[in-house]
Formats: C-alpha cells, structure tokens, sequence
C-alpha cells in the first residue's frame, strides 16, 4: 500500500525510538521523509539506510533559525510539505516543584512545546503551497493527568492540547488538519534509558501489571495512529486528541476471573 506516495513529510526528533518508527513507515508507504534531529550520527545513518526518498536534516527545535533553514532545505529537495510531525521531546529531571530548577524547566518547555508552535509557524506556508496537508503534535498521556515530580514535562504536554486545538482552527479553512496524539510508556530509550547521568530509567518505576493491558506499547503502535491521522482516512478529523495508553488512564484493572 502506498498511501503516501505524493507526500512529503518531516519529522522532528526522528533520528530515534518513536521519530525513526515514523520515518521508517512513511518511507515503506512511498512518502519522500525528511529526518530531522539534533543527533547528527544517528540521523544520517538512518537516512542512509532509508534509500533516496530520505533526507538527514541537523535541527534544534527550539531555534527559529533552524526551522527557516529546514524547511527551505525540504521544499528544494523534495516539493512543498504535505506533513509535519511534531515528535520531538525531552524529559524532566524527577523532582518537587520547589526544589526543581527554572534552568530544567525552560529546557523542557523550549523543546517540548515551543519547538512545536515554531514547526507549525514554519511549516504553515509551505503547506498552504501544497495545498493544504496535516500537522501531527506528540504530546502524552501526562498532557491528560498530574505526574508528581515531573512539573515541567507535565506542563508542557498540557500546553501541547491548547496549541493544537487553536491551530486546527486557525488552519482547517487552508485545508491543514491538526490533531494530537497522546502516547503512555512505549519501549524506546526515552523509557528504558536514564535521561540524565545518575537518574534511574522510568522503566525501572514502573510496572503495566495494574493496567488492563500489561505491558508497554511498541513505536509501531503509535506509528499506526499517526499514519491514519495524516491519510485520506482521516479526512474530517481535526482538533481531536487521540489516547494510546493501554488503559493507563483509566486507573486499575478488574482482575481476570
């Protein structure tokens, strides 16, 4: 199936876990796919791999320079944008609110949602050019409940649900559908690696076995929502947010009888 052989996608934070999930999909499904990361090596490496419809681009998020940059380097490649994916994102280090620091708490409010209101700035014209397209923002299933120790990251996956609700908005009259998708624990290195030197791992606090499903999920999982949310399928879908969770949400499960 070739969905999205016309298309022409970037995704941010791609170099990895989720990010390289995405890149990997829409490339097999015939989109040209520029890979955008602040972790040069890796980035390559999987453009490398993914043959000549992929494209490594160094950006950081948080710079309105590199967002200009990036898409200029997209549209003479490849055409106009048809997707953006916001997936990019980092973690906060675990800590009370009183006791946390305002250095950690702008980092993670400068990735993790003003890098996503600069991609839809920059993203906009050259998806108007197109005529029209879908922007994707990552958020998590934090942007729906409170997490103690992690304020920042908290925070900014709320804020993540205001921005793609007014965007859709402002949008959906150019043809731009925005939508978000709000991921529980998946197994990438985001979830089984220490974000920091000397901080524990999440999947080393956490335990699916209350929840009604048991386990994490895998990228591809996630991958699979995203590519219905930026096909034809979802043609009349904007604004909406869309849990995947395996019932983490919902709280305890009834035990099987």
């Amino acid at each position: 199936m070739n969905r999205f052989e016309d298309a022409v996608v970037l995704i941010t934070g791609g170099a990895g876990g989720q990010g390289a999930s995405h890149a990997h999909a829409y490339v097999r499904e015939g989109a040209s796919v520029a890979i955008t990361d602040v972790r040069d090596e890796a980035g390559q490496a999987l453009a490398d791999e993914l043959g000549e419809r992929a494209t490594f681009l160094r950006l950081d998020v948080a710079r309105e320079a590199d967002w200009t940059k990036a898409i200029a380097s997209v549209e003479e490649r490849f055409g106009p944008l048809t997707v953006l994916v916001n997936n990019a994102g980092v973690g906060s280090v675990p800590t009370l609110i009183e006791e946390g620091t305002v250095e950690d708490w702008q980092r993670v409010i400068d990735v993790n949602i003003t890098g996503q209101y600069l991609g839809i700035r920059a993203a906009v014209p050259s998806l108007r050019r197109a005529g029209g397209g879908s922007i994707v923002n990552i958020a998590s299933m934090a942007a729906n409940t409170g997490l103690a120790y992690l304020s920042p990251y908290v925070a900014s996956k709320w804020a993540i649900r205001g921005l793609t609700r007014t965007a859709a908005l402002e949008l959906g009259r150019d043809g731009i559908r925005v939508n978000s998708i709000h991921p529980g624990v998946v197994d990438t290195p985001f979830i089984t690696e220490p974000l920091r030197p000397g901080v524990a791992p999440t999947s080393d606090s956490y335990s699916a076995e209350p929840f009604a499903i048991k386990r994490m999920a895998q990228p591809e999982e996630i991958t699979e929502m995203l590519l219905y949310l930026t096909s034809d399928a979802a043609a009349f879908v904007t604004g909406s947010e869309f849990v995947i969770d395996g019932g983490l949400l919902l709280g305890p499960a009834v035990p099987s009888v």
